[in-house]
């Protein structure tokens, strides 16, 4: 910008506040507006774009079968075993009353198996449990036997020692309301309050994929109802201790509320629906709209102490820190924007949104703020300048020690980075809820004790209309179930040749030795269709067997698996069945390996949009700068921050998720602004009043590092707050950008004064 310009631009923002003032109103209000059109969404499909290759390929399988969206009830009685009088009838009405929850298109128990024997020449097939019958113990001990050594249940709906038993409820969802995932979890839970107050010695867990989808959205909707009013609070409490002048922090105030309003009202505006991933947005629009803000004021009230009247010092700030606060909120959205490369559409989302909110903010910064300041009546008493004594103390320590700083530093930094490696790309989308959530909680107990949430389906093609049956494909199928149940990882496959073998053993008067797959075609064929004739309605086959006969989908369920694991075992089934059964066709799919794939395929598109970033901001460092050299020196305080971050995190946690793939990126643009502002006060030191490198770097700290501490500490602070969510997604983010911003702000301090003055010595600007 130049100085001419600056200086009109100046002149009008101060001799026309009203009109500034009613205009930026007007403007909120109107674009606000569009807050009423946002809706949440909890599926947690949001997370992978249409063109992602894993749901297209899940989508494909849910088009054959049944869908396996489900709520999984856990019933744990008082004792140690299911299989009494109590625990089989409560069971029994659970069953029953599941029918009742919204969208639900089948219910599987271990009192509603459909069990099979012969008699005579006929297949009775019918409920493992009658509940209309009184059961005797011996009945009860057949219930046992049988549930116990029945494939499709144990590890499925019945523990291998029976003490625990699960109902499954396969839901269906519509997709057409943004309400049918919470109806589903309400009445879910209401079902579990009133089975546990009509059975009082028995407990119920909820899981399954339908509660994970409400899990994603109670955490989000809990974050924004706790976590935007603490960063409000703390915002408060921190702006009014640093800056000790209420009109300045009511004004601030006013400048947060107005960007989170405008920026939301956009989102509505444009469509965008909020998301577990993206629903943080309030917190961070709120924590960066203040750091342009708090410079001005900053460097305002500084002028009115030094006693200059409130119109010449707000000019004075405007021209001071116009262009360095336009150039930090262009990168920091740069730095945001560049979260458009994540392969995660809601972090696309999240990115644009906080963009839009950072450079508005600077527009309120430099048009709405002055307005109000010369509005408010502002009381600060002038007083001696005591050229800002303790930064100016500080200022002196750092040039004083600033070769021994520069290795320290140095030191520290190459340190740190060293554990860059320690770092492994590890996730589980159960543990994107931290232990207090009840799904986590249920979920747990019921891997710990029944089975898990985490699958991997395979769908296996013979090529032909009613090809399941050929005898051939079966017993590739049964080899493949039985390999897949050796390996440790695996707690249960469901498979339809368990399901061939026990039909093959009862039309031979369930004699044992031909529990085994059927001998030809035509004989399976024939058993199956006696089968199925016989299956009431909503316990078909659909959810194993394609409508035309010639797919099978196993479903495995494996133990809570992170992301390399989730990887590596499924590089080994495929492998097998390429190298053993070459001439099947298949297709394998999941939630549990939708998010193991993108969460490897996030980190490596976030590399290249750190990376573009990184180029274009430092190009426009290098122009606002005006010096290729002060430019370049800026990338190292702007780099290695994120590279001691991530090297302090392999160093004590080792796990990057998937919200950690996008924190690069999205915290480059965050910490230029530290560098930008205190190389700007420098260079103006050098340029402008002929000082050397030395008295620049004491005139910079003595000018900025005030606003440099508490905007970091700001940033910090509501950075901190966000790590308090509940959700990992939010809080890995929140955490590791409040350790970045305060590792850039040490940098800032300690380790580019002593590295500028170290390369200026002999140099000059």
């Amino acid at each position: 910008m130049k100085e001419s310009f600056i200086q009109r631009y100046i002149s009008f923002v101060i001799t026309h506040p009203w009109q500034i003032f009613i205009l930026t109103l007007l403007v909120v209000m109107s674009a606000g507006s569009g807050g009423r059109f946002i809706e949440f969404t909890n599926d947690y499909r949001v997370f992978f774009s249409e063109e992602n290759p894993e749901l297209q390929a899940f989508e494909e399988m849910q088009n054959i079968y049944t869908k396996t969206d489900n709520v999984l009830f856990v019933i744990e009685p008082e004792g140690t075993d299911v299989f009494n009088f109590s625990t089989l009838n409560m069971i029994a009405e659970l069953t029953e009353l599941s029918w009742q929850i919204p969208y639900s298109t089948r219910v599987d128990s271990i009192t509603n198996y459909q069990h099979t024997l012969a008699k005579d020449d006929d297949l009775l097939v019918g409920d493992l449990v009658d509940s209309s019958t009184n059961l005797s113990l011996e009945d009860i001990s057949y219930v046992r036997g049988v549930a116990l050594k029945e494939p499709l249940l144990v590890k499925r709906l019945i523990s291998p020692s029976g003490h625990v038993t699960g109902v499954n409820v396969t839901i269906q969802l519509p997709g057409k309301s943004l309400t049918e995932v919470p109806e589903v979890a309400q009445f879910s839970r209401e079902l579990k309050s009133k089975l546990e107050a009509s059975y009082p010695n028995h407990r119920i867990h909820i899981t399954g994929l339908a509660m994970m989808n409400n899990a994603f959205g109670e955490s989000s909707q809990n974050d924004m109802t706790t976590l935007v009013p603490m960063m409000f609070l703390t915002i408060i409490v921190v702006l009014g201790i640093l800056l000790r002048s209420f009109s300045a922090t009511i004004s601030s105030i006013v400048m947060i509320f107005f960007t989170i309003i405008f920026a939301m009202g956009l989102m509505g505006w444009m469509g965008w629906k909020l998301t577990p991933a993206s629903a943080s947005a309030p917190t961070i629009i709120m924590t960066m709209a203040v750091a342009d803000t708090v410079h001005l004021l900053v460097t305002f009230l500084h002028n009115l102490r030094k006693g200059i009247n409130k119109v010449d010092a707000i000019a004075d700030s405007l021209r001071i820190n116009i262009q360095p606060i336009f150039i930090t909120s262009v990168t920091t959205a740069i730095g945001f924007l560049s979260m458009n490369f994540s392969d995660v559409p809601p972090f696309h989302d999240l990115g644009n949104v906080v963009a839009i909110g950072v450079l508005f903010a600077f527009v309120l910064s430099v048009t709405t703020l002055p307005a109000m300041v010369i509005l408010m009546p502002m009381r600060i008493k002038a007083r001696e300048e005591q050229k800002n004594g303790v930064m100016n103390s500080f200022a002196n320590i750092v040039i004083e020690h600033r070769k021994l700083l520069l290795l320290v530093m140095g030191g520290i930094a190459l340190s740190l980075m060293a554990f860059l490696p320690q770092n492994k790309l590890d996730d589980q989308f159960v543990e994107y809820f931290d232990e207090s959530v009840d799904f986590r909680q249920a979920t747990d107990f019921s891997s710990q004790n029944l089975s898990g949430i985490y699958t991997i389906q395979y769908s296996l093609n013979q090529g032909e209309s009613g090809g399941v049956s050929e005898p051939k494909f079966l017993e590739d199928v049964e080899m493949f179930s039985e390999w897949l149940r050796t390996q440790d990882e695996v707690m249960h496959v469901q498979s339809i040749t368990d399901t061939f073998k026990r039909l093959n053993m009862n039309m031979h008067a369930d004699d044992p030795a031909f529990y085994r797959l059927p001998a030809s075609r035509e004989q399976a064929a024939q058993y199956l269709l006696l089968y199925e004739l016989s299956l009431p309605y909503g316990l078909d086959l659909n959810d194993q067997i394609g409508i035309d006969k010639s797919h099978t989908r196993l479903i495995i369920t494996l133990e809570n698996l992170h992301t390399e694991e989730m990887l590596g075992i499924e590089r080994r089934m495929s492998d097998w069945l390429d190298n053993n059964i070459a001439d099947v066709a298949y297709t394998v799919a999941s939630p549990s390996l939708m998010f193991a794939h993108i969460g490897k395929r996030n980190v490596n598109s976030m590399l290249a949009g750190t990376t573009l970033a990184l180029i274009v901001i430092s190009f426009i460092l290098i122009l606002a700068l005006r010096s290729r050299r002060i430019g370049l020196i800026s990338l190292a305080p702007n780099l290695i921050p994120a590279g001691m971050a991530f090297g302090l995190w392999g160093l004590m946690v080792g796990q990057v998720g998937l919200s950690l793939s996008v924190v690069a990126g999205m915290t480059l643009g965050i910490v230029v602004d530290d560098t930008v502002h205190f190389l700007s006060k420098y260079l103006r030191a050098r340029r402008e009043k002929g000082m050397d490198e030395k008295e620049a770097v004491r005139y910079a700290f003595n000018t900025v590092g005030v606003a440099l501490w508490v905007t970091s500490l700001v940033l910090v602070m509501g950075f901190l707050v966000l790590s308090q969510s509940h959700f990992s997604l939010n809080s890995d983010m929140g955490a590791m950008a409040a350790i970045t911003i305060a590792i850039a702000l040490i940098m800032d301090f300690l380790f580019l004064p002593p590295l500028l003055m170290k390369l200026e010595e002999k140099l000059n600007v």
